[in-house]
């Protein structure tokens, strides 16, 4: 059933009485017999995030307990965003196993093995249906499965018996196996065609991040758009000549959002490869970190903007983007909110791409990496402000304890901070605030169709980064992890546990055929590295079984100018107690009305459970996946890394109105529907970046009495 019909903006005193008037009929709920779908990755192909349910609300939702429980049988990081349609509920498994579930008992009804060695997270599945025939789509790994709904089979007639190999095609004339993609985020369907984007390498070598799109029924190619132009296409010229050869990602991983009435499909992307030394893509890189508007049904661009030229700082635009309507002037305006790493909210006329608030293009410095050349300026918007802190600087340092306070003194003066877009150095660490994490991440926001105000969560840490040269005297092994390697798991191996493990005991856990199959397959946040084949996983692997170098050697290059220089690996900046170095808060959820660009409210988002049992427990912390808002006047989200809390807020105040403690944290976006009458709010529950907490793989629905 169609969801919902969009309504005007109510502004000033229309707003109030609307607020007062929502409150008589909060415990109507809709009629029994009737379902209230999740059908979409979010909840609708708009990007909202909302659900027009009332039956929980304000008044009641202190009341909510858990309605089941399912166990996955699996252990690992769940980021799904479940699907619920007709009574049935459709999500993954860890291992990325396919099922479905009685959406009002928990109980399994059938569930799909493709059988693939699975190590990335799936955020969600897609789902079409011409009200005859269903299907449902799901990527693991290079692959992008057509199921029957009913059975959980393959639908034999989709692509090679029932499923597409999504690395064929991205490296013309190249052999498709060694190409690198994952389909974390699900596909958008539009009529016919299911479109997609991919998970690529951050490292050389990675293919090119291209948007396609696939009949539904056959899975045959219907268009592609280039991310990176290839001769004769508009924005070639914004990259060195030929570079369209071997460029890579430029990617949509984060996922898509359609306006479905006028068919403008909205893609952002994120940065080209490598991710911190552009050197062999000197200009703007077009379309790499931009938010573009293409013909759904024919791919051909319409509008785009670009929110980082020449990223050299891995700001890939994490999520998809918002649709809204909004007043200008006292006129409805059809507007798109794209939220950022970098803790800004872009909001543009979905239509024509103008900015419905001024964007500004501000100087800042050049790049004393030999090679390298940043852009002047980037592009700041002058409202809403920004969502998270800009600049780090000494007064903004933890004081937890004094000793803590000293230490973050001492080190904080060994860092460059000088806010954002500063380059990287060589062999010295720069502070990058917000964090690589955001700011906004993957989960992306929440919006209101009848107000038009905007809730976010965000991350506010603050981590390091910097380059180091490779020496001319690395081992071949050496040198192939320090280009390879050392931008997740760092110089010294140590990693950032747990999102970036440890290697440094790594030969003792496995063998070289396993470590094999991992660079291969990919593993975790880890993307697949098919092209290394197995002499230079040798070498690796005896590399980080005596790392010590051995002189004398001829290095090898990984590939590109992007090996001559390394980056020094993912750091956050924590004090020797594992906490963050910084001042509260640490994570927030906010407000902001898009109508006006100010903030209604913001709050810190979590807490440290060691930190609140001594009195410091409005500290917020890191959190991952999104909101949800209902017409019931709630903000529902998990997200907390430490906490393990599933919460709901008053959309109106940011109070909170209930909270419950899961098994594992919630690091995902949560959904909401109802059946018979009866509305449930459903989140996984997997923790799995708390290196000190539990972990599992399970769903919980709750509802009232």
């Amino acid at each position: 059933m169609h969801r919902r019909s969009r309504t005007l903006i109510l502004r000033g005193a229309a707003l109030a009485c609307l607020a007062a008037a929502a409150v008589l009929f909060l415990d109507h709920s809709h009629p029994s017999g009737t379902d209230v779908n999740w059908a979409t990755y979010n909840g609708e192909i708009n990007g909202d995030h909302y659900s027009p349910l009332t039956q929980i609300n304000r008044t009641n939702v202190q009341r909510l307990r858990v309605a089941w429980r399912y166990d996955t049988g699996e252990t690992g990081n769940i980021e799904t965003n479940p699907l619920i349609i007709d009574g049935r509920l459709f999500a993954c498994t860890p291992g990325g196993k396919i099922f479905a579930l009685d959406a009002t008992a928990g109980k399994r009804l059938w569930q799909f093995d493709p059988g693939v060695e699975n190590s990335q997270p799936s955020r969600g599945l897609s789902y079409w249906t011409d009200g005859h025939h269903a299907r449902l789509f799901a990527g693991v790994m290079n692959y992008l499965y057509a199921l029957d709904p009913a059975s959980g089979q393959p639908v034999r007639e989709f692509g090679e018996n029932g499923r597409i190999d999504l690395r064929r095609g991205l490296r013309p004339g190249e052999d498709y196996r060694q190409q690198s993609i994952a389909l974390t985020t699900p596909g958008l369907v539009y009529r016919d065609l299911i479109i997609v984007g991919g998970r690529n390498p951050e490292t050389h070598p990675a293919p090119p991040g291209d948007i396609r799109a696939f009949d539904v029924r056959t899975g045959k190619l219907r268009w592609t758009f280039h991310p990176i132009p290839r001769p004769g296409e508009f924005g070639n010229s914004t990259w060195p000549s030929g570079a369209w050869k071997t460029a890579g990602a430029a990617n949509n991983w984060a996922g898509m959002t359609l306006d479905a009435r006028r068919g403008i499909l909205y893609v952002p992307t994120g940065s080209a490869v490598f991710d911190f030394y552009g050197a062999d893509r000197i200009g703007n890189d077009l379309f790499a970190d931009c938010l573009i508007a293409l013909d759904a049904a024919t791919g051909k661009r319409l509008w785009y903007f670009q929110d980082v030229h020449h990223d050299i700082w891995d700001r890939d635009l994490p999520a998809p983007p918002a649709l809204v309507t909004v007043e200008r002037d006292g006129h409805a305006v059809d507007a798109i909110a794209q939220t950022t790493k970098q803790g800004v909210v872009y909001l543009f006329n979905r239509v024509t791409g103008a900015p419905l608030f001024p964007i500004e293009e501000h100087a800042y410095p050049a790049s004393t990496v030999p090679g390298e050349k940043a852009s002047p300026t980037q592009p700041m918007p002058l409202l809403p402000m920004p969502f998270t802190r800009q600049r780090l600087t000494a007064d903004m340092l933890t004081t937890r304890t004094p000793a803590a306070h000293a230490w973050a003194l001492r080190t904080f003066a060994t860092f460059r901070s000088d806010g954002q877009f500063v380059p990287f150095a060589v062999d010295k660490q720069t502070i990058v605030f917000p964090g690589f994490d955001g700011g906004a991440e993957w989960g992306g926001p929440a919006v209101d169709p009848v107000t038009g105000v905007l809730y976010v969560n965000a991350n506010e840490m603050a981590w390091t980064g910097g380059l180091t040269r490779e020496s001319p005297g690395q081992s071949p092994g050496s040198a192939l992890y320090h280009a390879q390697c050392a931008i997740c798991h760092g110089q010294d191996r140590a990693g950032s546990p747990p999102a970036f493990p440890s290697l440094q005991h790594v030969t003792e856990k496995f063998s070289e055929q396993q470590m094999a199959g991992i660079i291969a397959h990919g593993r975790g946040r880890m993307p697949a590295f098919p092209a290394l084949g197995a002499n230079k996983v040798a070498l690796i692997y005896g590399y980080l079984r005596n790392p010590i170098e051995e002189r004398g050697q001829n290095a090898i290059m990984a590939g590109g100018p992007g090996s001559q220089y390394n980056f020094t690996g993912y750091r956050k900046f924590l004090d020797p107690d594992g906490y963050p170095a910084i001042a509260p808060p640490w994570g927030t959820l906010s407000a902001i009305d898009l109508n006006t660009g100010k903030y209604l409210w913001k709050i810190p988002l979590g807490q440290y459970p060691a930190l609140a049992a001594h009195g410091m427990g409005n500290t917020g912390s890191e959190n991952y996946g999104g909101p949800v808002l209902t017409a019931g006047g709630l903000v529902f989200i998990a997200a907390t890394v430490y906490d393990r809390m599933f919460r709901a807020f008053d959309s109106r105040t940011g109070a909170l109105l209930w909270q419950t403690t899961l098994p594992f944290a919630g690091l995902a976006t949560p959904a909401t529907y109802s059946v018979d009458g009866k509305q449930y709010v459903v989140v996984a529950s997997s923790g799995g970046r708390d290196p000190n907490g539990p972990t599992g793989g399970s769903y919980i629905a709750f509802a009232l009495p």
